[in-house]
């Protein structure tokens, strides 16, 4: 079986207040909430899932809200920019859906052969939209945006690296990506047949500060291993290359393995099976405060602990 990885699976993040970041992923974005659970390394905190409809990869978003956690500073070794993809003639309504919702954005650019919106989250995250030309995936009918103008999930994600070489060599060579575009100091690689959601972007950030974990910066990216079998794979070839790798997790949705490129930013492969339907109707997802059976026993506990959270509807907006 081949290494080679199959396009991102997920983004995670740190986060600050758990119901804003529930208001501008769902109300702002119109992302779906998919699953409510704990960071279960710390289980008094959520961990929230957002995306498409059946939470696919290469659509979710997650968040580890620590509300009293200080701000991070983004930088070099760090993912920098989360670039979310719509439709190609949707960039007017986005541009009018950001300042109706009073966030600031920057003027329009263009990056390769497309038409990038440049924004933060509440917490200050660096945050792009592209209106992609060859978005062609599916919209899910949120209750908040046009299925039209829906974000369809990931364009591409921007490392910013010291040494974009060595991070370029270990994609190219040991995780399955192909060089495809580079300009102004941006590299793109794409994974199998490329297109939104397969897509890297590096950039030389040596001038740049090292980045620092805190609020409003990503915690790790994760890509995608079809299954268990092809995980193993990926493993066994990033082991033999002398990297620090966990042992397979279990995380309930997938299971996953974690190390550090050269550059610092934590890489996490993670498989497409079971998926967010495994302990809830794909109807009911992330409605339901889902736990893993070994924090069944503090369920009381933890739902006197965790806040509620207000899902927005069409009419919050």
């Amino acid at each position: 079986m081949s290494t080679a990885t199959t396009g991102i699976h997920h983004v995670t993040a740190i986060s600050g207040d758990p119901q804003r970041n529930v208001d501008f992923y769902v109300g702002v974005l119109g992302l779906r909430l998919v699953k409510k659970t704990v960071n279960f390394d710390d289980p008094e905190t959520y961990h929230l899932y957002y995306g498409d409809g059946a939470g696919s990869p290469g659509t979710i978003m997650t968040f580890f809200p620590w509300g009293n956690a200080p701000l991070g500073l983004q930088g070099t070794g760090q993912l920098t920019v989360t670039t979310f993809s719509v439709p190609a003639d949707s960039l007017g309504y986005w541009t009018q859906r950001l300042i109706d919702s009073g966030i600031r954005f920057e003027k329009p650019e263009q990056r390769f052969d497309d038409t990038v919106l440049s924004f933060a989250d509440p917490d200050g995250m660096r945050l792009e939209i592209i209106a992609a030309s060859d978005e062609d995936r599916e919209p899910w009918p949120s209750a908040t945006v046009p299925a039209e103008h829906a974000v369809r999930g990931f364009h591409h994600v921007t490392l910013s690296e010291r040494d974009p070489e060595r991070t370029a060599k270990l994609m190219t060579e040991h995780l399955g990506f192909r060089s495809v575009i580079d300009g102004d100091g941006r590299y793109r690689f794409e994974a199998e047949d490329g297109g939104p959601g397969n897509l890297v972007d590096v950039v030389d950030g040596s001038s740049e500060s090292r980045g620092r974990m805190g609020v409003a910066t990503v915690h790790h990216v994760a890509f995608r291993a079809t299954d268990d079998d092809h995980l193993q794979e990926i493993r066994s070839e990033v082991a033999g290359l002398g990297y620090n790798i966990t042992p397979v997790l279990d995380r309930n949705y997938f299971h996953s393995i974690y190390f550090r490129e050269p550059g610092g930013v934590l890489f996490e492969i993670a498989t497409d099976p079971p998926g967010f339907a495994a302990d809830e109707d794909p109807s009911e997802l992330g409605t339901h405060l889902k736990l893993p059976p070994w924090l069944e026993k503090r369920r009381g506990q933890l739902e006197e602990v965790l806040p509620p959270l207000r899902v927005p509807t069409g009419g919050d907006v």
